[in-house]
């Protein structure tokens, strides 16, 4: 087996969707987290190498703080890497963040990494008490913050959006020295200059489409970094999927409860309904990663083959999929398509 089939990276990812147990009704915002920390553990066990929690505010999602949930499971594994997917920095303190994923990192002897990004919804905004008006401005100034305090250093920084710092000391240290951390970017190349330019691991979140498409992206990443004089990490991605003993079953399971997540953010977007036929074509020419360990397995190896990433996530939640079914999927990912996605590779 080559040097870079042996060293991708696999992953899974959820925002703690809140899922129906078995008799088909929702289960409480407590019981989902606890499932998460459920789903980490076996995930652990079984060896995989990530398990990444998504920020959100919305009745949809348990995990609205990461790094907490990130913490309880430090305590109940020993070998799995504990990241997020993704902090949303722009409606956070780029010090309080850092200090708490320290303090994961501090809980699990070394394994917290955290995926910065702008979010894909908006909601923390109006909560946290920040103006949207300020978008854009408010991720460049507090990543640059970020980048700084990855040294651990005292820090002299100022901004407009934030109160400025003069040789400020950060605790607690990581133990190793350096804090592990992304840029979560959905596809603007501004973003992906900007992470190169920071000498930053990419993660790209591919959630619809050919992946393919996100080739030139990945090649930009790694022409900035060479012109900017900096680091091009291997990259990531990550894209939604669920697994099952069968094609029929894993969609069966997953499409309803997937129409009904999916409509609501598209309402939210000016999206129309999805349909069925849209639904059955993403998963079979997209990036919609559903079926049987053998199909999701091959459909995963096309993608890192033609992508040439080092690490593919796999969000195995997007709606209410019941937790029998959703751990189903973590042991196939683990015991099954991770394996398989690397004999297929080696040749």
């Amino acid at each position: 087996m080559s040097d870079r089939v042996s060293d991708l990276v696999f992953g899974l990812d959820t925002f703690g969707d809140v899922p129906e147990d078995d008799s088909g009704a929702l289960v409480s915002y407590a019981a989902a987290i606890r499932q998460v920390v459920d789903e980490a553990v076996l995930a652990d066990e079984l060896g995989v190498d990530v398990i990444a929690l998504g920020e959100h505010h919305r009745p949809e999602y348990a995990v609205s703080t990461p790094e907490t949930v990130l913490a309880g499971i430090a305590t109940r594994t020993s070998r799995i890497r504990l990241g997020s997917g993704v902090t949303v920095l722009s409606s956070d303190d780029p010090v309080r963040v850092y200090q708490r994923f320290a303090t994961v990192d501090a809980l699990s002897h070394g394994r917290a990494e955290v995926i910065l990004g702008r979010g894909s919804f908006t909601e923390s905004f109006p909560l946290f008490g920040y103006d949207l008006a300020d978008y854009d401005v408010l991720f460049e100034e507090k990543i640059e913050l970020f980048v700084k305090l990855l040294d651990e250093q005292p820090v002299t920084w100022s901004g407009t959006k934030r109160a400025p710092l003069k040789d400020a000391d950060v605790f607690p240290k990581t133990e190793s020295g350096r804090l592990r951390t992304w840029v979560g970017v959905g596809g603007s190349p501004q973003s992906v200059v900007r992470t190169a330019r920071y000498g930053l691991p990419l993660m790209l979140a591919i959630i619809g489409g050919q992946p393919k498409r996100f080739a030139p992206y990945i090649d930009l990443y790694r022409r900035a970094a060479e012109q900017l004089g900096t680091t091009a990490h291997p990259v990531g991605m990550h894209s939604p999927g669920f697994i099952a003993d069968t094609d029929e079953e894993a969609k069966e399971v997953f499409w309803p409860h997937y129409r009904v997540i999916r409509d609501r953010i598209g309402a939210l977007r000016g999206w129309p309904p999805i349909r069925r036929q849209e639904f059955d074509a993403e998963v079979e020419h997209g990036s919609l990663y559903i079926g049987s360990p053998q199909t999701v397995a091959r459909k995963i190896a096309r993608a890192v083959g033609s992508l040439g990433v080092g690490r593919f996530d796999l969000i195995y939640t997007a709606g209410a999929q019941p937790t029998s079914a959703r751990m189903r999927t973590v042991e196939l990912y683990g015991t099954k398509v991770i394996p398989m996605v690397r004999d297929i590779l080696a040749g």
